[in-house]
């Protein structure tokens, strides 16, 4: 075998050592620390194996099984005793004024707003829970002669009897129950619903799940490719459906335990390190996933890094040069010439190459297969 290929066999083995390591996301960067623009110098008889430089894009990525999701999953107690008497339906999208479900046969209404149900409301009362009511109700259409402030007086209290009359309930009296309302941001997806027709529930108890009505996909990592996680890493999609969709990392999901806002994705670490995480895509555009995608497995490509139009050649063509850095054997006719070169980035089998003289089509030696 000859020095060259042997050097070139060498090599091989030391960059499929490393590439297993970009795998994971880290970047092959193989500098040169030669000067010389030729490192073997005069000619030699042509290589017995060659191939072509050509012209592509590098990507190192990682690919996972995903599924579609809703973001920001959280659970919605029933804060008083009852019996659920019309349960939740999950797959319904919820919005302002609309009941979530039923508790003593009385509809627990959505309204929106951040700061949470954590009382009765009457007349005479005042805080930051009674100014999100009034806005409410405004916007529902009760507040003609409503002034939005944070005092719940005889105006509001005569909007609260219209609101309730609307809602069909007998005993409309102007003020408003501790487990009438639930509180959310804005429009809730119901993920589940955590207590059936006829059960009963208290303050303990969870009664459905909610999640925003923005589709994210979710999918798993492996500990050793946590870095994947980071915010802002891109993502190619596979949708069921047909077609790819792009998305980036918008956070990690955290375990499904914390009962204020369950499987909600934040932009820490979230798993502790060594196990494996969940991390939340956002889906780019405003195209709505069909209901195929909703059913498949999607497969998630994260991209850990990539090159645009690079000359690039297969790993096995590369040789270790004698007075250190990498180089091509270049094909000319019957002969040949080693020409020094940086190399990049390495992804699935190739590597970026640059170098004075080196072209798209020029014929280099690699190492047999």
């Amino acid at each position: 075998m000859s020095s060259t290929a042997q050097r070139r066999r060498g090599l091989i083995a030391l960059l499929a050592a490393v590439t297993a390591t970009a795998a994971t996301g880290g970047v092959i960067l193989l500098t040169n620390n030669g000067k010389d623009a030729a490192a073997d110098g005069g000619r030699a008889k042509g290589p017995a194996h060659t191939t072509e430089i050509t012209r592509t894009d590098l990507v190192v990525s990682k690919t996972v099984d995903g599924h579609l999701d809703y973001a920001q999953r959280r659970a919605v107690k029933s804060p008083v005793e009852g019996t659920v008497t019309k349960a939740a339906r999950p797959g319904r999208t919820v919005s302002l004024g609309q009941p979530l479900y039923e508790r003593d046969a009385r509809p627990v209404v959505l309204l929106y707003g951040a700061t949470p149900m954590f009382r009765a409301m009457k007349a005479g009362d005042r805080g930051p829970d009674v100014l999100q009511l009034e806005r409410n109700l405004r916007d529902l259409g009760f507040g003609s002669r409503l002034y939005v402030d944070a005092r719940y007086d005889t105006a509001t209290e005569a909007a609260v009897k219209a609101w309730q009359k609307s809602l069909g309930l007998t005993d409309a009296n102007g003020k408003v129950g501790k487990g009438d309302i639930v509180f959310q941001r804005g429009p809730v997806r119901v993920v589940a619903a955590d207590a059936a027709l006829a059960d009963a529930v208290g303050p303990s108890d969870k009664v459905l799940t909610v999640a925003s009505t923005k589709p994210v996909v979710r999918a798993s990592l492996d500990a050793a490719d946590r870095a994947l996680a980071a915010n802002g890493t891109k993502v190619e999609i596979a949708m069921p459906s047909g077609g790819t969709r792009r998305g980036k990392v918008s956070g990690v999901a955290t375990p499904e335990s914390a009962d204020s806002a369950e499987g909600a994705a934040s932009g820490g670490s979230g798993a502790p390190s060594g196990e494996d995480v969940e991390v939340e895509i956002t889906l780019d555009g405003s195209a709505k996933p069909q209901q195929k995608d909703q059913q498949g497995t999607l497969s998630v490509k994260f991209v850990s890094e990539s090159r645009k139009d690079v000359l690039t050649v297969p790993v096995e063509a590369v040789v270790a040069l004698r007075e250190g850095g990498y180089g091509l054997e270049v094909v000319q006719g019957a002969t040949s010439h080693m020409v020094q070169v940086e190399t990049g980035l390495s992804a699935d089998g190739r590597i970026e190459v640059s170098g004075s003289g080196l072209a798209e089509g020029m014929k280099v030696g690699a190492a047999e297969q």
